[in-house]
C-alpha cells in the first residue's frame, strides 16, 4: 500500500513524543535496579509502578507520536486539530509520574494521575475520531484504527476505576478490572495498532509486494473477538470465557507471525540492516512469549509469569518500537529537510542518516542485557539481573543518542 506525505504534520510536533519516550525508557530500566528477583511478585507495588512507567511513558508516548504521523498519512486526510498534540504529551508525562509515585508509595496520587491520564487520552481519542470522520472511503486500516481506539476508550475507563479503587475512593473488583484493563489496553489497543500498522510499515521498509493479507485480517478479527470475549466474561462472571479469550489471542498472534513471514518472504530489499535485526529479535521474542503464555496457562508458576512479562515488554514491544524508530525518524527528517532539495543539490540517502556502528552497539548491548535478565529471572540471580539491567541502560542511552543524531542530521 502506497502512502503519501502530503498530510504529514511538522516533525517538531512529533519529536517531543519520541524524545520523552526514550528518556522514560532509560528511566524505566534504571528503575528496575530496585527489583528483587527472589522476593517480589508480579503484583507488587514496585512492579505496578514500573509497568505504568514503561507502558504509559515509553510505549504509549511513542505510539501517540507515531500515530500523529501515520493516521493522516495512511488515511490521506488532514488532522482535525493537530495542535492538540502539543497538549497531549505534557499531560501524559505528568500523569505518568504521578501514577508511578502513586503505585510506589502515595496511593492518593493515583486518582489525580489517573484523571490527568484520562484527559490526555481523551484528547487523543477525540482528535483521532474527528480525523477519522473526514475519511471518505473506509479501509481495512481505518477500521483497525477505529477498533483499537474504541478498545483504548473502554480500557481507560476500567483503569480510572481501578485508580479510584486503589486510592480508596470506591470499592471495585480489582482482579476482574485488571484483566479487563490489560486486555482492552494492551491486547486491544496496542495489539491491534501494531498489527494494523505492520500492514503499512514493514512492507514499506522491506519493499514487499503481492503478499497474502488475509491472515492479518483474520488475526485482527480474532484478536478483537478475544478482547470482547474476555471483557464480557469478567463483567458477567463467566470464568470459562477467559480460557476462550486466551486461546483466541494465541491463534490471532500466530496468524500475525505467519503474516510477517509472508511479508519477509516477498521482500525486495535484502539488506540486513539494523531494522532487519530488530524485526528478527521481535519475531523470536514473540514465539518465546507465546510458548511462555501457553506454559503458564497449564503450569501456574510465578517464574514463568515473570519471564513472560519481561519478554513481552523488552523482547516484543521494545524491539518493535525501537526498530521502527530507526526507520521512521530518518524518513520523516529526510522528507521534511531534504526532499525539497532533490534535483537542486546532492542529498543524503536514508541509510546515510543512520549511525550504523552506534545502532549495532545499541542492539547488541540491549540483547546481551535482555538475555542476562532472562537467565536471572529463571534462576533467581540478583547480581546477574543487575548486570543485565546495566547492559540495557547503556544500550538505551546510545539509542537516545542515535535518535538525537538523526533528528539533528544536516547532511
Amino acid at each position: 500500500m502506497a502512502i503519501s506525505q502530503q498530510f504529514a504534520p511538522p516533525f517538531k510536533l512529533i519529536a517531543p513524543f519520541f524524545i520523552i519516550s526514550l528518556v522514560i525508557f532509560i528511566a524505566a530500566i534504571i528503575f528496575l535496579f530496585g527489583y528483587d528477583v527472589t522476593n517480589m511478585t508480579i503484583t507488587d507495588n514496585f512492579v505496578l509502578s514500573f509497568v505504568h512507567l514503561f507502558l504509559l511513558g515509553f510505549v504509549m508516548m511513542g505510539i501517540f507520536g507515531a500515530m500523529a504521523q501515520l493516521v493522516p498519512v495512511v488515511l490521506e486526510v488532514e488532522h482535525f486539530a493537530v495542535e492538540l498534540y502539543y497538549v497531549i504529551y505534557p499531560l501524559l508525562f505528568i500523569a505518568t509520574i504521578m501514577m508511578v509515585f502513586g503505585f510506589y508509595n502515595y496511593p492518593l496520587l493515583l486518582s489525580f494521575g489517573g484523571v490527568i491520564a484520562f484527559i490526555s487520552f481523551a484528547i487523543f481519542l477525540f482528535e483521532t475520531f474527528m480525523t477519522l470522520l473526514k475519511v471518505k472511503k473506509q479501509s481495512f486500516i481505518s477500521l483497525s484504527v477505529i477498533i483499537s481506539n474504541l478498545f483504548l476508550l473502554f480500557g481507560l475507563i476500567a483503569g480510572l476505576l481501578m485508580a479510584f479503587g486503589f486510592s480508596g475512593f470506591i470499592s471495585v473488583d480489582f482482579q476482574s478490572l485488571l484483566r479487563i484493563h490489560i486486555f482492552l489496553v494492551f491486547f486491544g489497543y496496542v495489539g491491534v495498532t501494531i498489527m494494523g500498522m505492520s500492514y503499512i510499515l514493514i512492507p514499506m521498509f522491506w519493499l514487499s509486494h503481492s503478499f497474502d493479507v488475509r491472515f492479518l485480517h483474520y488475526g485482527i478479527g480474532i484478536l478483537s473477538s478475544a478482547v470482547v470475549v474476555v471483557v464480557l466474561g469478567e463483567l458477567f462472571h463467566f470464568t470459562s470465557l477467559f480460557a476462550v479469550g486466551f486461546i483466541l489471542t494465541i491463534v490471532a498472534f500466530s496468524l500475525y507471525l505467519y503474516e510477517i513471514y509472508l511479508i519477509y518472504a516477498t521482500r525486495v530489499r535484502m539488506q540486513k540492516d539494523i531494522y532487519f535485526y530488530y524485526i528478527v529479535y521481535f519475531m523470536v521474542s514473540f514465539f518465546a512469549s507465546i510458548a511462555l503464555a501457553i506454559s503458564y496457562y497449564f503450569i501456574d508458576n510465578e517464574t514463568i509469569l515473570k519471564l513472560f512479562s519481561f519478554v513481552v515488554l523488552f523482547g516484543v514491544v521494545s524491539s518493535l518500537i525501537v526498530g521502527h524508530l530507526y526507520k521512521i525518524v530518518p524518513f520523516l527528517i529526510w522528507f521534511e529537510r531534504f526532499s525539497p532539495l532533490v534535483g537542486k543539490q546532492k542529498v543524503p540517502m536514508l541509510a546515510d542518516m543512520v549511525p550504523e556502528r552506534s545502532a549495532n552497539f545499541t542492539f547488541y548491548f540491549h540483547l546481551v542485557g535482555f538475555l542476562l535478565v532472562c537467565v536471572s529471572l529463571i534462576f533467581g540471580l540478583q547480581d546477574i539481573f543487575k548486570a543485565g539491567c546495566s547492559f540495557m541502560v547503556i544500550g538505551a542511552i546510545f539509542l537516545l543518542k542515535d535518535i538525537v543524531y538523526m533528528i539533528n542530521f544536516k547532511g
